[in-house]
């Protein structure tokens, strides 16, 4: 069993959705002074590896505390022209960005959850026609080129109650070596 790490680390000064407030991580007590290390964090809820739900763009939609862990976790594949979707599993997008054509096909064939490599970004629209539809999306997904055609997928949000999205801790277990 291999697993790989799908998380962008988080620091001061990484690059956020334009307008959005800057992420700072400041350390507020020291070993020397204090006996502990302790950093504040401050950063908005999609920033970095993150997950959307409905709430993020749907009035009224599905909040964080709606879903079971499960929902965020599952069986997943790289998608290639012409894989499948089954409810069943997610499916990661490696080489390329969710356009209109291939939104109405999640929305029809409806994934567990999508996941975006970092090096694409969601459109507004986009993303909001996937939430409507209560598809559950993950964005900033890093080494997705280690991964095998198959795997089993992780994306554990933090538990916000009334959250929109959350910064993940992605990751994939594959059999073997990868």
């Amino acid at each position: 069993m291999t697993i790989i790490d799908l998380t962008l680390p988080l620091y001061t000064g990484m690059s956020v959705y334009p307008g959005d407030a800057e992420v700072s991580i400041e350390l507020i007590q020291t070993i020397k002074n204090n006996g502990w290390n302790l950093r504040r964090l401050k950063l908005n809820s999609h920033d970095g590896t993150h997950v959307n739900v409905p709430s993020h763009s749907v009035e009224g939609g599905k909040t964080l505390d709606d879903y079971d862990l499960s929902q965020f976790c599952g069986p997943a594949r790289i998608y290639e022209d012409r894989t499948p979707m089954s409810p069943k599993g997610g499916v990661l997008f490696r080489d390329q960005n969710i356009d209109d054509g291939m939104a109405e096909k999640i929305i029809e064939q409806r994934p567990r959850f999508v996941g975006l490599s970092r090096l694409y970004q969601l459109d507004e629209m986009i993303e909001k026609r996937l939430l409507a539809a209560g598809i559950i999306s993950f964005e900033g997904l890093a080494n997705l080129e280690r991964l095998p055609a198959s795997f089993q997928f992780y994306g554990m949000p933090l538990n916000i109650r009334g959250g929109d999205g959350s910064p993940v801790r992605a990751f994939a277990v594959v059999d073997g070596a990868a």
